[in-house]
C-alpha cells in the first residue's frame, strides 16, 4: 500500500514525495530509455551487421532478444513491484538497464550483443511494469486516463526519436553509441526518482510463482526460437516444428499450473473481462505491425534504397513522430467515446496503411511512403493509448502491477513476433521470387543487399524480389490488424471502474481479492 510522508515541519519545504505530477515526470525516464531502444537499433542494425559480420538470423536476434526479455519477464517484473516495492524494482531496472546498454558497446563480438541485450530486455522488464503500477496508485481514478495518455506520449516521443538519433549516432560517432546514450538518461532517472517517487506495493505479499515464470520464458522462447530460424531452418525442418510443438506444450502447460498454484504469476481470471483480453491482443497487434515494419523499412530505406543514417531516421519520422499527437488525440477519444471506437478505429488505420506501402518500390516518390506512415503512426498512437487503458484501466488496483505487466508483455511479444513472424515472410517471399535464377539462395537480398558487380536486368531481379517479399509481408500484417479491429468493434466495453463510485469500486475490488475469480 502507498505510504504517506508525515506532515512538513512549520517552515520545511513541502515534500514531492508521491506527488502525482513529479511521479509522472520520473518515470517518463525509464520508459524513454525503453521506448528508445525499441526502435533507435532498426537504423543502426545494417552498421551492427557490417561491424559485427552478422548473418540475417543473427541481426533478427539483435532486436529479438531485447524483446524476448522484455515479453517473458515483465508480468514477473510486475509481481516483483507489487511485492518488494514498485519504487524500488522501478529504481534497480534503470540502473540495471543503463549498464548492460553500456556493456552492449563494450563486448565487441555478435554473440555479446546478443547475450547482454537479452540482459538489458530483463533489466526494462524489471522497470516498465512499475511505470502503470506508480501512476495508478498515485493518480486518482478520474485523473490516470489522462496520465496513461500522456504516458503513451512520452513513449511516442522516444519511439519517434529512435530513428533520428540512431542515424545520427551512427553516422557521427559510431553503433555503439547507440546505447552508450542510455547511460545520462539513466543517471537523471535515478536521481529523480529518488527523490519523487513513493513506495507502493501490493495489500497482500503473495509468493513468486517459480513454475509459472519458468513455464512461461520457456515457452515463449521456443516459440519466438521457431519463428526466427524457421528461415535457416526450414519451416517443415524437424527442428522448426519440435521447438513450435515444445514451446505451444510449455504454453498449455503454463495455463494448467496457473489455474492450480495459490498465487499465480498470471491470474487467467484476468482473461474473463472481455475487455481486458482484446485490450492485449489489441496492443501486441499494434507492435506486431510497427515493430515489424520498422524493421524491414529501415533495411528497405538503408539497404536497397541506399539512404544514409540520418536520412533514413529523417525519412521515418512521420511514421513515429506523428504518434506524440496521436496517444493524446487517443487520450481524448477514449474519454468521449470510450474504448471501442478509438481502438477499432486505429487498428482499421493501420491496416489500411500498411495495404497503402505494397505500392512502394526502390524509384518511389517519398509521398508515396511519407503518406502512409502517417496513417499508420495516428492508429498505432490511438491503439497504444486505449489498448493500456483497457488492460491497467479493466484489473483491480491491487494487480495493477500484473496488469502493467501483462499490457507491456503484450506490446513486446507482439513487436518481437511482428519481427519474427514478418522476418519469415520477407525471407520466403524473396526466396520464391529468386527460385531459379542465379541469384537464388543469395541470403543478402532478403535484408535488401544487392550483390555488387550485377548487370542492370539482375540488379533489377534482386531489387524487386526483396520489395515483393515486403509488400506480401505488409499484407499479412494488414490481415491481422484488420482481425483484430473487428474483435475490438464486438467486444471492448470502458472498464466499469471508470464510472463507478469509489465506494462501490472499492466493494468490488475486495471482493475480487477476496474470490478466487475475478468475474
Amino acid at each position: 500500500m502507498p505510504t504517506h510522508p508525515s506532515p512538513a515541519a512549520p517552515g520545511a519545504r513541502p515534500s514531492r514525495r508521491g506527488a502525482p505530477g513529479p511521479t509522472l515526470a520520473a518515470v517518463c525516464f525509464g520508459l524513454f530509455m525503453v521506448g528508445l531502444d525499441g526502435t533507435v537499433v532498426s537504423v543502426a542494425n545494417p552498421a551492427i551487421s557490417a561491424s559485427l559480420g552478422t548473418s540475417f538470423a543473427e541481426l533478427q536476434w539483435i532486436t529479438n532478444a531485447y524483446l524476448l526479455g522484455l515479453a517473458v519477464f515483465l508480468i514477473l517484473g510486475g509481481k516483483l513491484g507489487d511485492r518488494f516495492g514498485r519504487r524500488r524494482m522501478y529504481l534497480v531496472g534503470v540502473a540495471a538497464f543503463a549498464v548492460t546498454s553500456v556493456a552492449i558497446g563494450l563486448v565487441g563480438t555478435t554473440g555479446g550483443v546478443i547475450a547482454f541485450r537479452a540482459l538489458q530486455g530483463l533489466s526494462a522488464a524489471l522497470l516498465m511494469p512499475q511505470t502503470l503500477a506508480l501512476l495508478r496508485a498515485t493518480f486518482p481514478k478520474e485523473k490516470f486516463g489522462t496520465a496513461v495518455g500522456i504516458w503513451g506520449g512520452v513513449s511516442s516521443v522516444a519511439i519517434a526519436a529512435g530513428p533520428i538519433v540512431g542515424g545520427l549516432l551512427v553516422e557521427q560517432a559510431g553503433w555503439e553509441w547507440v546505447f552508450y546514450i542510455n547511460a545520462p538518461i539513466a543517471v537523471i532517472g535515478l536521481v529523480l526518482g529518488s527523490r519523487v517517487l513513493e513506495e507502493s506495493t501490493a495489500p497482500a505479499r503473495t509468493r513468486i510463482d517459480v513454475p509459472g515464470v519458468v513455464l512461461l520464458a520457456l515457452g515463449l522462447l521456443a516459440v519466438v526460437l521457431a519463428v526466427v530460424q524457421s528461415e535457416s531452418w526450414g519451416w517443415t525442418s524437424p527442428l522448426t516444428l519440435g521447438a513450435l510443438v515444445v514451446g505451444l506444450a510449455l504454453l498449455v502447460a503454463f495455463g494448467l499450473v496457473e489455474q492450480r498454484v495459490a498465487h499465480p504469476l498470471l491470474p487467467l481470471q484476468l482473461f474473463r473481462n472481455p475487455t481486458l483480453t482484446v485490450g492485449a491482443v489489441a496492443v501486441a497487434v499494434n507492435f506486431f505491425a510497427l515493430f515489424g515494419v520498422t524493421f524491414f523499412l529501415s533495411l528497405f530505406l538503408l539497404n536497397l534504397r541506399g539512404a544514409d543514417g540520418l536520412t533514413a531516421g529523417l525519412m521515418l519520422l512521420p511514421l513515429s513522430g506523428v504518434s506524440i499527437v496521436a496517444s493524446p488525440i487517443g487520450a481524448a477519444l477514449v474519454a468521449r467515446f470510450g474504448i471501442r471506437v478509438p481502438m477499432a478505429t486505429g487498428l482499421v488505420l493501420i491496416a489500411a496503411a500498411l495495404l497503402a506501402l505494397t505500392g512502394i518500390d526502390v524509384d518511389s516518390p517519398y509521398l508515396g511512403m511519407a503518406v502512409p506512415f502517417v496513417v499508420l503512426a495516428l492508429g498505432v498512437g490511438m491503439v497504444m493509448t486505449a489498448g493500456a487503458d483497457a488492460i491497467v484501466g479493466s484489473a483491480p488496483v491491487q494487480l495493477a502491477g500484473v496488469a502493467g505487466g501483462l499490457q507491456a508483455t503484450s506490446l513486446q511479444l507482439g513487436g518481437a513476433l511482428g519481427t519474427a513472424v514478418l522476418a519469415a515472410v520477407v525471407s520466403a517471399g524473396t526466396a520464391a521470387r529468386l527460385d531459379g535464377t542465379a541469384l537464388a539462395g543469395t541470403e543478402g537480398v532478403a535484408q535488401g543487399l544487392v550483390p555488387d558487380g550485377l548487370d542492370a536486368a539482375t540488379t533489377a531481379l534482386a531489387q524487386d524480389a526483396f520489395a515483393g517479399g515486403l509488400h506480401t509481408a505488409f499484407v499479412v500484417a494488414a490481415v491481422v490488424a484488420l482481425l483484430a479491429g473487428v474483435a475490438a468493434a464486438v467486444f471492448a466495453r470502458t472498464p466499469r471502474a471508470h464510472h463507478e463510485a469509489p465506494e462501490v469500486l472499492a466493494e468490488t475490488e475486495a471482493a475480487l481479492a477476496a474470490g478466487p475469480a475475478l468475474r
